[in-house]
């Protein structure tokens, strides 16, 4: 990419498209695009091809989805499916019409099997039965990648895909009815601590295994392969290392510094016992993430603060 090219990054007030953004303006591309969802809804496939006919942008970063934890996950099935496949369906047929240089396409870890061994390797993809309480994301996040695919072989377009595994950072959701594990436990703990609550009661038994990535690698690594890396396999991006949800949730307890115990509710869910990430082929085009997780809960619970949430 050159520095005056016209990047569009779709989704660019979420944690993900924001960090991407102030990547690249820290590396001097200032020519970015950005819309809102009010200005541009990405499900209208009309609204996404007058945009990209007037625009014309050369690189395209599809960061936008609908996300969310457990919870959302399960509540709002039927949504979590239909805006995912309209948003990156109109924004991918939308770049091959108009001529997109290059589009990199952000997935996640979720579209792996639930049992699939560990560490997940990419070549695990549609071995078996996915997640049943992220199916619908997971299901839109694998149709995006396969169409990436697809346009690449029919119509050479050099469409390449990312698959992060869970994200933390700044300008993260802490919505407690739809964020994902990370940012909750930041704001259910550190509301405990305001509150002098003795206790608080989390989901599940606490065991399963996550991988966590700040969001500031994942956008080095954006970057990074969208300047070197034009295959059609998809990459993993992550961290190579993982802890239980019960260390997580005492890590985080330390930092935010609530004196409570924590109880368990072993009677909801805990989804996926385990989703580490081989990262080895991210690594071998020189890639590694640079923040560790004390140092990047740390940063983030002191943007959580800005933030003035209870």
């Amino acid at each position: 990419m050159n520095k005056t090219d016209k990047i569009y990054v779709a989704g660019h007030r979420g944690m993900v498209g924001s960090a991407i953004v102030r990547k690249l303006r820290s590396e001097g591309f200032n020519n970015i695009i950005e819309k809102t969802s009010s200005e541009l809804d990405l499900r209208n496939q009309e609204s996404v091809n007058k945009f990209f006919e007037t625009n014309k942008p050369d690189y395209v970063f599809l960061a936008a989805a609908k996300v969310g934890g457990i919870m959302a996950n399960n509540t709002y099935k039927a949504e979590f499916l239909y805006d995912n496949l309209m948003i990156e369906t109109n924004i991918i047929q939308a770049a091959y019409k108009n001529e997109v240089k290059k589009l990199l396409f952000l997935g996640s870890s979720c579209i792996y099997p639930k049992l699939a061994p560990q560490p997940l390797k990419e070549e695990y993809l549609l071995s078996g039965l996915l997640e049943s309480t992220n199916e619908p994301y997971a299901i839109a996040k694998i149709a995006g990648i396969k169409l990436c695919e697809y346009y690449r072989e029919q119509f050479g377009c050099n469409y390449i895909s990312l698959m992060p595994t869970n994200l933390y950072g700044p300008n993260d959701n802490y919505d407690l009815q739809n964020s994902h594990v990370l940012p909750a436990l930041i704001r259910k703990l550190h509301t405990a601590k305001v509150s002098g609550m003795p206790s608080i009661t989390l989901w599940g038994t606490g065991s399963p295994k996550r991988e966590f990535l700040h969001v500031d690698d994942l956008a080095n690594a954006c970057l990074h392969l969208m300047e070197h890396y034009n295959q059609k396999q998809f990459l993993n991006i992550g961290t190579g290392e993982d802890l239980t949800i019960k260390k997580l949730a005492e890590l985080i307890k330390n930092i935010v510094g609530y004196d409570g115990d924590i109880n368990w509710d072993a009677t909801k869910p805990d989804g996926t016992p385990r989703k580490l990430m081989d990262v080895s082929k991210a690594h071998s085009l020189g890639w590694t993430h640079e923040i560790a997780l004390e140092e990047g809960i740390k940063k983030t619970y002191a943007d959580f603060l800005t933030l003035n949430l209870n």
